[in-house]
């Protein structure tokens, strides 16, 4: 080949470079988004290192930028006060990317465990949302704008996420956060400005999963946990990285049918004559990650069983009680009931069996279950397993002990990854250290972290439940959260606001464990710009999820307008300020009466008193001059007062404008 030719190739695929500028802009930045007002949002994105990028907004903004060696660059643009719609032009030498429909105003980071999660749509049948159908049905409001960013863990701090922004409509709403929904609806409804929401909330999660490591460190918490995650780094991306090879099942992002007839490759094992020999065994009921760790995705459970002549031949119903989250059940090989919508995971599975199905001798009873997040498995009583007799439930057939079980496919973000049965690979492959969604930090990596570059005027938080029984950790941590928050976003102490978890009786026991978080979550308004929204009157106190995310997100949003909007309003119940023993008995001064003190139904509960002995006992309660006066004819000589101090404890006393007292104990 001839020097001149080979001189023009390697010109041409120079300028080819050179002119390729590879421009992209992460999923925050997009169509519908809502910038926040006055001030200097960060537009960014990746290009080819070198590449000059330029950013013009049609409120006559411009930034110019140079993408660095690690194809990474951003710019700041002024913004103008709440208004819109607008366009953002983002440019390179061959490319211009064009965002349109954007809106400033005012955007809120809305964080949390189940009870943000939770969407409007609810997770029926138990779990439900007052009046959401038609929440639902008038939810078209331009001015709101939706970004669900979808659930990712990640050992160490991620700039990628998933999601986009949508405007809010019956067809957005159904699946968004319904207490994040009902807080922007608030603020939009009052403030006539477009309200921005950004939901990244992960159910059954605890607050140390979204704080950083280092913040964590500093606070003396975890760092075992932590050592131990930064150890197994190098065997999680070889573990990723393997994993990566496997067959891939992106799921749904949302929807009815988002968990329906998945397949893993599987469809061999409810068969009879499926041979399990070499599957391990797992005692049931128990939530699996007790035997296999953190673990989501689709276990398999098989067990052989043989039917005595009583039972032959007859239609049966199969009990196994409730199955977190979902489940496809077969008898003999043929499906008998599934459950594959979110929401179930407190619902009891009782499928029929036809007497078709039920053969003499040796029977086989396979279930699939598919556990998207938290705990799974199938974990109720061990009476609920059982096989009946349909029209002579005496006649019966326990079902707890011994099932064999195999892993099939692991849930990892929005993907299902499936492994190779024939290979029993869940059991062969070593698996780094289990991180699952409550590992300390994973959540603040993969889903605060690629948040925080976006401009925001604050954040709204739900959360406390999974950290109940650690409340002397959690009265650390949550205050360390906040503080991490406020420095990773470097917008110094930006509102935060929080919802003091409600009345519900843990594992069925009304124990004390629940007062002494929500005592704990109170310490964190020592903070700057903090605020708490009470519900010990709006709690289903023997279900973790009340429907009425209405009065939370309200609850919420009066705080906000109150605080940072200069709208005032009655936003706080009645908190106890004081004592003073007096004739047998303790009179209570409170904060925030308002007009005055009321009790629901004219009658005061949950008050209890103790003396020197320091016993606490149920105690008579009456509103006296704007003062509750709490005696005991079993305590002479009282000292101290608590109210509302127990797991199921719903409140009494009010203010007028209808706010509940807070929980408290004299000191």
């Amino acid at each position: 080949m001839k020097l001149s030719t080979i001189l023009l190739i390697a010109f041409l695929t120079l300028t080819g470079c050179q002119t390729n500028s590879n421009l992209k802009l992460p999923a925050l930045i997009g169509d519908n988004m809502v910038l926040q007002q006055k001030t200097d949002a960060k537009i960014w994105g990746k290009a080819y290192p070198g590449r000059k990028i330029t950013v013009k907004a049609s409120w006559n903004s411009i930034g110019k930028a140079i993408a660095g060696n690690d194809g990474k660059w951003s710019v700041n643009l002024p913004t103008p006060e709440a208004g819109g719609p607008y366009t953002i032009s983002v440019s390179a030498n061959d490319t211009t990317i064009t965002v349109q429909n954007v809106l400033v105003g005012e955007v809120w980071f809305c964080s949390g465990q189940s009870n943000m999660e939770m969407p409007l749509e609810g997770w029926p049948p138990v779990d439900t949302i007052m009046n959401s159908t038609a929440t639902i049905a008038s939810s078209s409001i331009p001015e709101i704008r939706l970004f669900n960013l979808q659930k990712k863990m990640s050992d160490h701090p991620s700039d990628e996420c998933t999601g986009k922004w949508e405007v809010s409509s019956p067809e957005s709403v159904n699946q968004f956060s319904a207490t994040a929904y009902f807080f922007g609806k608030k603020l939009n409804k009052e403030l006539h400005i477009p309200v921005g929401l950004i939901e990244s909330a992960w159910g059954g999660t605890p607050s140390e999963s979204w704080t950083s490591a280092k913040s964590l460190e500093q606070a003396g918490e975890f760092t075992k946990e932590i050592k131990a995650i930064k150890e197994s780094a190098p065997l999680q991306a070889e573990y990723q990285k393997w994993l990566n090879t496997l067959k891939q099942v992106q799921i749904k992002a949302a929807g009815e049918d988002q968990w329906k007839g998945l397949s893993f490759n599987d469809e061999i094992i409810p068969l009879s004559e499926f041979n399990d020999s070499v599957w391990p065994s797992m005692v049931l009921p128990t939530q699996f990650e007790s035997v296999i760790g953190d673990f989501d995705g689709a276990v398999w459970f098989r067990k052989s069983i043989e039917i005595p002549p009583e039972m032959t031949g007859k239609d049966l119903i199969l009990s196994l009680g409730p199955i977190d989250d979902m489940d496809r059940t077969y008898f003999n090989g043929k499906l008998v009931g599934a459950n594959e919508t979110s929401g179930v995971w407190q619902v009891d599975r009782n499928y029929d069996v036809p007497a078709s199905l039920v053969k003499a001798g040796n029977n086989v009873i396979s279930v699939r279950v598919l556990d998207t997040q938290g705990g799974g498995g199938i974990y109720g009583a061990p009476e609920k397993m059982k096989l009946v007799v349909k029209n002579d439930p005496k006649i019966l057939m326990l079902l707890k002990g011994d099932w064999k079980y195999q892993s099939v496919a692991e849930l990892k973000g929005d993907k299902f990854y499936i492994y190779d049965i024939s290979k029993n690979e869940f059991q062969t492959r070593k698996r780094p250290i289990g991180i699952g969604a409550g590992t300390p930090t994973v959540l603040f990596n993969g889903m605060v972290y690629p948040a925080l570059k976006y401009q925001i005027k604050g954040a709204i938080w739900y959360q406390g439940e999974a950290n109940v029984g650690r409340a002397e950790q959690y009265a650390k941590i949550f205050p360390a959260m906040i503080r991490n928050w406020r420095e990773s976003w470097e917008i110094k102490d930006f509102p935060f606001y929080f919802v003091q978890i409600a009345p519900y009786v843990y594992a069925g026991v009304d124990s004390t464990e629940s007062a002494y978080l929500r005592e704990a979550q109170e310490s964190a308004l020592k903070l700057s710009k903090t605020g708490m929204a009470v519900t010990l009157d709006i709690a289903t106190v023997m279900n973790i999820h009340p429907p009425y995310k209405t009065e939370v997100g309200e609850r919420l949003a009066c705080l906000a307008l109150n605080n940072d909007y200069g709208v005032k309003n009655q936003c706080n119940g009645p908190v106890y300020k004081s004592m003073v023993i007096s004739a047998g008995g303790i009179k209570l001064q409170f904060n925030n009466t308002g007009e005055g003190l009321i009790a629901r139904k004219d009658k005061l509960t949950e008050f209890e008193i103790a003396g020197k002995d320091g016993r606490y006992l149920k105690a008579n309660a009456k509103i006296v001059n704007n003062e509750v006066f709490v005696s005991s004819p079993l305590v002479k000589d009282p000292v101290s007062v608590r109210y509302c101090w127990r797991n199921g404890a719903e409140a009494s006393l009010f203010n007028k404008a209808g706010l509940p007292a807070w929980q408290f104990r004299t000191k």
